[in-house]
């Protein structure tokens, strides 16, 4: 049969993941897995902390435990080859990925319709967005199955996992459909939502400043909006943060760069692509105040150390009976509180 470096001209031959940088993936695999199943756990133990975006959020770590455990399977494996496992885990890791960053901006675009536009939000919402986030990876992940478009990849544009099977002569577009084209998207538009929405906290901040100003400065006010400002900016940065270097090797390998398997990008491509899950758990459970005090008083005592408040946002800022009513800004941060 003919070589890989044949039949991809001008390409570089397969990257050679080593049992060093394996093992950094791997551990990046745990934690990411460890971090969806804790997200999973504090959904399912207390029912009043399940706010609309948190119950998102349980859709995106189910995505990501799923994305962690295929990628585990990969990198164990480090496949040299096609096979039916190779297949599988292609497949599991393609429909997992791509639900992602579908869920993630599901996130995004519900964060700005609640706070922005101030519209209400149904069930209906809630079913497009299934339809659109399981829906549509879905759909593509069976198509490039039935047409062979999954396999061995060569660690090019992976580490150790399988992918598009670079044996494609249309691999480019299925590269592109499976992952790449989504994985764009979300760079532009994650970053324009919390633009927006920050904007809009920030507009209504100015006109609670200046017909509130003494609640505008008061200092137990003003940390808790922080907090939950920088969690807003946050959001965008990690994900492109732990994406960027899967971007940057795909298109190293399209430019047949023998950079691409420069060992530093490599491990940052495997732990981008992996860790997913343990950077949600860290932003949504260990930084979040509530959740964080509940886990460590249920590990400690075996109670929730006095949080018995339905009505206690996740920030653990926004008691709703302290809350002025009426007021957009301190209404706009209970809600991107809630997550």
């Amino acid at each position: 049969p003919m070589s890989h470096s044949t039949m991809l001209k001008g390409t570089m031959p397969p990257t050679e993941v080593y049992p060093s940088e394996r093992v950094i993936v791997l551990v990046s695999c745990v934690l990411s897995f460890l971090g969806s199943s804790l997200l999973i756990f504090t959904h399912a133990l207390w029912p009043e902390l399940r706010t609309r975006p948190r119950q998102l959020l349980l859709y995106l770590s189910l995505a990501d435990l799923l994305s962690a455990a295929s990628y585990f399977y990969g990198v164990l494996q480090d496949f040299a080859s096609t096979s039916w496992d190779c297949e599988l885990q292609g497949a599991l890791s393609t429909f997992s990925n791509t639900s992602s960053f579908f869920w993630t901006t599901a996130i995004a675009f519900y964060l700005y319709i609640t706070i922005v536009r101030g519209a209400p939000t149904g069930t209906g919402l809630l079913c497009f967005f299934h339809v659109m986030s399981w829906g549509v990876p879905l759909a593509i992940t069976v198509a490039a199955v039935a047409l062979k478009k999954i396999g061995y990849d060569a660690s090019n544009v992976s580490v150790g996992w399988c992918w598009v099977n670079l044996e494609a002569a249309d691999r480019v577009l299925w590269m592109l459909l499976t992952g790449k084209l989504w994985e764009l998207l979300a760079y532009v538009i994650l970053p324009v939502l919390y633009i927006l929405i920050k904007k809009h906290i920030n507009r209504a901040h100015a006109a609670l400043s200046e017909y509130r100003p003494i609640l505008a400065r008061a200092p137990a006010f003003q940390p808790r909006t922080s907090i939950a400002d920088k969690k807003l900016i946050l959001i965008p940065l990690i994900f492109i943060f732990l994406r960027v270097w899967s971007t940057v090797r795909f298109i190293l390998t399209l430019c047949s760069s023998p950079a691409v398997q420069n060992p530093v990008l490599v491990v940052l491509h495997g732990i981008g692509n992996t860790f997913q899950g343990g950077a949600n758990c860290i932003m949504f459970v260990l930084c979040t105040r509530v959740i964080r005090t509940r886990l460590l008083s249920s590990l400690c005592c075996g109670r929730y150390g006095g949080l018995h408040q339905p009505s206690q946002s996740l920030e653990g800022g926004y008691p709703h009976a302290k809350l002025p009513k009426n007021t957009e800004a301190e209404q706009t941060k209970a809600k991107f509180a809630s997550t």
